[in-house]
């Protein structure tokens, strides 16, 4: 296999001010609605990341699938540099060349026609949401404005999205929730049949449910949608945010299952940190959204759009997403290797498809992902008692036998 990946870092990082200081700093100033550890980030480079005092760490989360080619990547670094020595901002009132060509680069890869952008997963999935409401006003059916969603669900922090949301800890004390959402088991397409009713208008899903655990849909779900939405008349929307952009070893995770949306919300991984989302939709839906009824002040950004028009062109070279899937099935393999070396039942169970790792434990997580923090080693949680990994693509399988290497010998120590 080839290794994609680029130039070596120096060797350390500083910074002036001392951890101590800068955390003190941040909690006298910085909303603490953060759980986050003593220490402070100064630098990453391809794979690794460095702290104020020089401390290495091997980044395996990336952002949570954020930085899908590695800390920067100089393709995408050159892109944004030589976007902020032209044209930093524009108004979307008026056209500007890299969000014309990124459009038009994602609606050739995805198989969709229309793009808006946005600059986060959140307001990708809100577009999803308002432009349902309007597209079946515009069909007749002003009645038809619920959305079906899931049980462990994950698609954002505003109140739409959050109520979306299949998970009541991200909606308590935010009370009264908008109207128009229902939740059904993940993976249950009787269900989702016997919640469809007169004012249902479209069905949200994730193909893999990140913040639920890495939780994969069974073979032929997403398909089973599809053919549900086109017998009723529904719209399906496909939240890629997490899955989209080459993380599951295809552009998009539901061309796993050989179909097309209606519409899909991408962010992450898009920009590779740069903050920008899209929306994408069939042609007929995006005739909805007419001038002045959705917008975004930033979305499409210029410097933030030529860096994506990078991670794409990067994404889209021949043999590259094989790569990915490939790293992907000798991480599923090595975890569950691993799984059978540790005591019965301590990794309860192994879950994924292209680089999205969930290693669900026999404990809660939080106390371990410190100790993997302590060697070296950067993952996070997807609920309570998973781990997740989200490398970038650009990682060897030599760095994912080293990151593994740390967690069984926390594993096996705890």
């Amino acid at each position: 296999m080839t290794a994609l990946s680029h130039s070596e870092p120096s060797p350390s990082a500083s910074s002036d001010a001392s951890t101590d200081a800068l955390v003190q700093k941040a909690k006298r100033h910085l909303l603490q609605n953060y759980k986050q550890p003593p220490f402070v980030l100064v630098r990453g480079q391809g794979t690794r990341v460095w702290d104020t005092e020089g401390r290495e760490y091997l980044d395996l989360i990336g952002g949570i699938a954020t930085c899908a080619l590695g800390h920067c990547h100089p393709d995408v670094v050159a892109a944004a540099k030589a976007q902020l020595d032209s044209l930093w901002h524009v108004s979307n009132a008026f056209y500007s060349q890299p969000q014309i060509d990124l459009a038009a680069q994602l609606t050739e890869w995805s198989g969709l026609s229309r793009a808006f952008f946005c600059n986060s997963g959140a307001e990708a999935n809100e577009a999803l949401l308002k432009l349902t409401r309007k597209v079946m006003k515009d069909r007749g059916t002003p009645a038809r404005f619920e959305v079906i969603s899931f049980d462990s669900s994950f698609h954002g922090r505003t109140l739409a999205t959050v109520t979306a949301t299949g998970q009541t800890k991200y909606q308590k004390g935010f009370e009264p929730l908008p109207a128009g959402f229902t939740h059904v088991p993940y993976g249950d397409l009787e269900a989702v049949r016997a919640a469809v009713g007169p004012a249902t208008a479209a069905i949200l899903v994730e193909p893999i449910q990140g913040e639920g655990g890495v939780r994969v849909a069974p073979q032929g779900f997403l398909a089973g949608l599809r053919a549900l939405c086109d017998e009723h008349g529904l719209l399906l929307l496909v939240d890629e945010v997490q899955t989209g952009m080459g993380r599951t070893g295809k552009p998009f995770g539901f061309m796993h299952e050989g179909i097309v949306p209606d519409g899909i919300s991408v962010a992450k991984a898009l920009g590779n940190g740069l903050p920008i989302g899209a929306m994408l939709c069939k042609d007929e839906l995006g005739a909805s959204l007419t001038p002045g009824t959705h917008g975004s002040t930033f979305g499409g950004n210029p410097v933030a759009a030529a860096a994506a028009n990078a991670v794409v062109r990067i994404l889209r070279r021949p043999g590259f997403l094989d790569e990915v899937q490939e790293k992907g099935a000798y991480l599923i393999a090595r975890a569950r290797e691993l799984q059978g070396r540790l005591p019965a039942g301590r990794i309860q169970a192994v879950r994924g498809q292209g680089l999205l790792l969930g290693v669900e434990l026999d404990c809660e997580v939080a106390p371990v992902i410190a100790r993997l923090r302590g060697e070296g080693l950067l993952v996070n949680a997807a609920g309570e008692r998973t781990l997740r990994f989200a490398p970038p693509f650009i990682v060897t399988e030599r760095e994912l036998d080293e990151g593994l290497s740390i967690l069984e010998r926390v594993l096996a120590s705890n």
